[in-house]
Parts: C-alpha cells; sequence; structure tokens
C-alpha cells in the first residue's frame, strides 16, 4: 500500500489530498482521501494513472505587428510529452496572418491533439 500527497488544481480551494494505491489480488484501485468534491477525487486517480496538463505558450509568428502569437493544446497531453511539445513549437515559424482557432501543428504525436492558435494576428501594414 502506496500513499501519495498531491494539491489538486482542478478549483481555486486546493484541496490537500492523499492517495493510497490499494493493491488485492492483482487488481490496483486508489482511496483518495482529503478531496471536498467528485473532482477532486477524479483528480488524484487520473494524476496517478494517466497525468495529463494543457500546454499553453507561444510561437514565432513573420509578417505581423506582433512578433509571436499564443497557442495552447486542444486537449491535455500527456505529462510526458510536455517537453517534446515544447520543442516542436519552438521549431515553429507562422507567416501572418494568423487566425485564432487555427491548427498551428496537426495531430501532436498521433495523440489525435491539435496546437492551435488562440489570437488573430493580422498582416503588419508596411509603411511607405
Amino acid at each position: 500500500m502506496n500513499m501519495t500527497e498531491l494539491t489538486c488544481i482542478t478549483c481555486p480551494i486546493g484541496c490537500h489530498l492523499e492517495v493510497i494505491e490499494v493493491s488485492e489480488d492483482g487488481a490496483v484501485s486508489f482511496i483518495v482521501r482529503g478531496n471536498t468534491c467528485k473532482r477532486g477525487e477524479k483528480y488524484g486517480i487520473e494524476e496517478m494513472t494517466n497525468p495529463t496538463r494543457m500546454v499553453t505558450t507561444t510561437v514565432k509568428v513573420e509578417g505581423a505587428h506582433l512578433p509571436r502569437v499564443p497557442v495552447k493544446t486542444s486537449e491535455p497531453v500527456p505529462k510526458d510529452s510536455i517537453f517534446d511539445c515544447m520543442k516542436v513549437l519552438n521549431n515553429v515559424k507562422l507567416q501572418a496572418p494568423v487566425l485564432c482557432g487555427e491548427k498551428v501543428v496537426e495531430d501532436f504525436q498521433g495523440l489525435g491533439i491539435d496546437i492551435i492558435a488562440t489570437r488573430s494576428l493580422q498582416k503588419a501594414v508596411e509603411k511607405v
């Protein structure tokens, strides 16, 4: 029986969780203590079995009035894929215009998760 302490991040309360792993007859189950809602219980179990996170960052854009545009993953990615995601995004260079909701990277690592722009950037007007 193993116990892991976590802080729930699903709402502003930030409950202190104790997640206890119970193995019985080869089957593994989890008991979550300290949560004040069902979301905390779900978070504790998911964090032990398949931790995921949304990735938000920026990518380079040329020809716009700003040098970078904000992006995010369409769904949470596995926690162990975050650095790979950041490496891919570090090499992305878009050309203006960029539309909010536009796919910047499609189907990241075959996970069915797209990376999308979260702001529109128009093409910069050249001064004469």
